[in-house]
């Protein structure tokens, strides 16, 4: 299998470089010069990926197609590309339907969407896929684990959900910072917060058949300190700020 990357960002090197570390049964990958840093630094890593001249020939190339380029410029770099009928494609461009997406390609191609985060580069990742598609899924499993949504609308709620990420980033930089300023060294405090949350993280997963709220009232005492903590982060509006952030990130999702 030959894979090819239209785009050359963040997302382009976290696949590539899980991909070239599976099992998966990859004889090249193609990657665009549009990004000459990245690319270059990829070529130099492994021996599977080389760089195309120019997009057109990633998309000649490629036997799965990923289009992994800014919704901003997507449109502009889509409708200049000649298809191959059939094709498999695979967008992970952000808040970008379907339907518009198949209107710039102008051709029959297999198209599904994703949502690869950061975490595939170390083959950790959850990825959302739409519609459901078992090679693209396989694709997925090997980076981590593949979530097939039936819907468009489960896909959409992952794809909110996956905005989450600099809210749990920042909530560890601002509870790093508060004990940074009562006197405590910043690499000791982000160490310790750091396997706190994996170790939540952990818990949350290796019981997932126990609902989450009880797990909150198991993590926390009666009276106590971690109930505390979240009945003042509920009486303070903070439930009905992540609510509101979603709802509004859905919006913008949905178009």
């Amino acid at each position: 299998m030959r894979i090819g990357f239209v785009g050359t960002g963040a997302i382009t090197e976290a696949m590539v470089t899980g991909i070239a570390g599976s099992g998966l049964d990859v004889t090249e990958i193609v990657v665009s010069p549009r990004n000459a840093a990245i690319a270059a630094r990829l070529a130099s890593r492994f021996q599977s990926v080389r760089i195309a001249k120019d997009n057109q020939e990633v998309v000649d190339t490629a036997d799965v197609l990923f289009l992994a380029v800014r919704p901003q410029i997507a449109e502009e770099v889509i409708r200049d590309l000649a298809f191959r009928e059939g094709q498999r494609v695979v967008s992970v461009i952000a808040a970008t339907d379907r339907p518009m997406l198949l209107t710039w390609i102008g051709e029959d191609v297999q198209l599904t969407q994703a949502i690869p985060l950061p975490f595939v580069a170390d083959r950790q990742g959850v990825t959302a896929v739409y519609p459901p598609n078992a090679e693209i899924a396989s694709i997925f499993d090997a980076l981590g684990s593949a979530v097939q949504c039936e819907t468009r609308d489960e896909y959409d709620l992952l794809a909110v959900a996956s905005a989450l990420m600099g809210t749990y980033f920042g909530l560890l930089d601002r509870a790093t910072g508060w004990l940074v300023d009562k006197g405590m060294a910043r690499e000791k405090a982000r160490a310790y917060l750091g396997q706190l949350f994996t170790g939540l993280a952990l818990a949350a997963v290796k019981e997932h058949q126990t609902p989450l709220e009880t797990l909150r009232r198991e993590f926390s005492t009666p009276g106590g300190l971690n109930e505390q903590v979240f009945e003042d982060f509920e009486r303070g509006g903070g439930n009905q700020a992540l609510a509101n952030a979603l709802e509004r990130v859905l919006h913008r999702v949905r178009g």
